[in-house]
């Protein structure tokens, strides 16, 4: 799995060098590039490969896989700045605040948001008008203010909260926060392809809790050289989650009881979903 990612990155990060070519030299599009570095890139991964389902080749499938990992890289840049997590690492390196300033990670995170829906509009992008606006409207729904920007602001408020968050919360909370990328990652193939995403639709709400599950687990059990990021803080900062809410034990075999679920979900495609099933399995046995 750990190879296959890696190539997916790097076709990703190439894309991005190529889209780049034609950006201006400023300290925002160096940020940008910066942000773009490294990771899994597992929602790329999620749209190539939803995509070769409907034997839509890279060339075509690549510019939504940047685009979503262009809105995943804001969300991040702008999730580490003080008046949020106040984070100083990022997969292994100091965050954009931390290597320039607040005001340049502000800006980067803005840019690279608005790089992400050019990337779907963009002519090369060989795509039909239809599919092309259902991409764009369902991407701004998934991240937007009923999406991962509702799932951050209640992140937020919960830290302040007279009462910790109970589990139907936490699971509504992750769903906007952390699913909802995931699960237009996951459709994207079937919606290029003009194809029914209800069967990468159930795949998708599975994976993205049980990745969320196993970020709360990393968050205590995780190697911080390995995480690339600070742990413990959901700890430190009295959070409820799924651990501190089922215990470990029953959060780790609920994680892979929804991955069961999502591999279900893939029988109608057989063999050639196998790929995905992988990423199912990996995403419960990662270690960062």
């Amino acid at each position: 799995m750990d190879s296959e990612l890696e190539a997916n990155s790097s076709a990703i990060d190439e894309h991005f060098k190529y889209v780049f070519k034609s950006f201006g030299r400023s300290r925002v599009n160096e940020a940008m590039q910066y942000a773009l570095l490294g990771g899994k890139k597992l929602r790329g991964y999620l749209v190539n490969q939803s995509s070769k389902l409907f034997e839509i080749d890279l060339p075509k499938s690549i510019w939504a896989a940047c685009s979503i990992e262009a809105l995943h890289a804001y969300s991040l840049v702008h999730d580490d700045l003080p008046a949020m997590d106040n984070d100083d690492l990022r997969r292994g390196k100091p965050t954009v605040h931390k290597k320039w300033d607040e005001a340049t990670a502000i800006l980067t995170g803005d840019a690279l948001q608005t790089l992400s829906f050019q990337l779907l509009s963009d002519p090369r992008f060989k795509v039909g008008d239809d599919c092309r606006l259902n991409l764009v409207y369902e991407l701004s729904v998934a991240s937007g203010a009923d999406g991962m920007v509702l799932g951050q602001a209640l992140d937020i408020l919960a830290e302040t909260a007279d009462a910790p968050l109970k589990l139907d919360d936490i699971v509504r909370m992750q769903r906007m926060k952390t699913g909802a990328l995931i699960e237009w990652s996951a459709c994207s193939g079937a919606v290029i392809s003009g194809e029914d995403p209800s069967a990468l639709l159930e795949y998708s709400r599975s994976v993205g809790l049980a990745f969320q599950i196993m970020d709360d687990i990393l968050d205590i059990e995780g190697d911080p050289s390995k995480v690339g990021k600070r742990v413990n803080k959901d700890q430190d900062a009295g959070k409820a989650t799924f651990v501190s809410l089922l215990g470990m034990d029953t959060a780790k075999s609920h994680s892979a009881s929804l991955i069961d679920r999502a591999n279900e979900a893939l029988t109608p495609y057989g063999a050639r979903a196998k790929n995905l099933q992988r990423l199912a399995s990996f995403v419960i046995s990662r270690n960062k």
